[in-house]
């Protein structure tokens, strides 16, 4: 009689592989901040999409004035409390103009928004066809490339902004671009992609310095496979994870940078909605009607918040070794 007991392969418990992509998803699930964060960013961006529905809702505009919730005896402050909070006004009026502050909040997002996102694609194809070019052939044309990323990462960028938007403005307005944020978006859009890229190319290039030695990469170039094909075949395909967390860290960047050209002078131009221009337009009134400022200043700061613990849960989601 034997001692060894046998076991049916029935009962053996099978042994699935898993991918990194697959690891991280299931570690990502697990996370709660980051289904947390990942619910403030979403009804953010669930409200700005839905922009126009709620100006259906209410049937106003966020560019319609309401002379008649003003109180002109007090210099046209809103009339009520919490200024002017009602069953029509959900977040009360705007003083002096009467426009719907709920309105103007939502579209303030969908602009934030679309401007952030436009400057966070710009930046990342810039920057990871400089990174992927950069790392991979070295000697002169990294040192070139290096020296590039140095010098725009030493510039100012607030300031720098400044003073060149009413030049690229210029120059687009003469090309026959319309006067006004026909003009003045691309522009911040540019100036805001061109202070973005090098963190990425900076990150992208480090990695790819990294991969080019490997033995898949000498394996395929033993095969007589062109530069091309070794950079976007080979390299590019594993460099999905750092690029992930780089745009998911860089988009609450490029808010507050979008909040603060505007609220300095150089951004959207009314009367379009946006964050930064209501903070500028309720600094005058802080003390009489606090929440014109509250809001504005809360929304910017949940949204924020949002995306970048969503994006520090990307990435130890990604990198279970880094420490959060």
């Amino acid at each position: 009689m034997s001692g060894k007991t046998e076991v049916s392969p029935s009962s053996e418990k099978k042994i699935e592989g898993r991918s990194p992509s697959r690891l991280a998803w299931e570690r990502l699930k697990r996370d709660k901040t980051a289904w947390v964060s990942f619910g403030i960013v979403a009804i953010f961006i669930l409200m700005a999409i839905a922009s126009p529905l709620f100006q259906w809702i209410m049937h106003t505009g966020p560019d319609t004035f309401h002379p008649n919730t003003l109180d002109e005896m007090r210099g046209a402050l809103p009339l009520g409390k919490f200024g002017g909070v009602s069953g029509q006004h959900w977040f009360g009026v705007e003083p002096r103009t009467g426009r719907d502050i709920f309105l103007r909040f939502v579209f303030g997002a969908r602009t934030s928004l679309l401007i952030a996102l436009a400057a966070t694609v710009v930046a990342t194809v810039v920057g990871v066809l400089i990174g992927l070019v950069s790392g991979f052939f070295g000697g002169k044309v990294d040192q070139f490339l290096s020296r590039i990323l140095e010098i725009v990462m030493a510039f100012p960028s607030i300031l720098f902004a400044l003073a060149i938007t009413p030049v690229l403005e210029g120059i687009l307005e003469s090309s026959g671009v319309p006067k006004g944020n026909a003009s003045r978006i691309p522009v911040m859009i540019i100036v805001m992609a061109t202070f973005g890229w090098p963190y990425i190319a900076r990150i992208v290039r480090g990695q790819v310095i990294s991969l080019r030695e490997r033995e898949f990469v000498e394996a395929a170039r033993a095969l007589g496979a062109s530069r091309a094909h070794l950079v976007f075949k080979q390299i590019l395909p594993n460099l999905w994870a750092p690029i992930l967390v780089t745009v998911a860290l860089n988009i609450p960047s490029f808010i507050t940078t979008e909040a603060a050209l505007t609220f300095l002078g150089a951004g959207v131009i009314e009367p379009a909605s946006d964050w930064g221009a209501m903070l500028l337009q309720s600094v005058p009134f802080y003390s009489v009607d606090p929440l014109y400022t509250f809001i504005p200043g809360i929304g910017l700061f949940l949204l924020v918040l949002g995306f970048n613990l969503f994006g520090d849960s990307v990435r130890d989601a990604l990198d279970p070794k880094s420490a959060r």
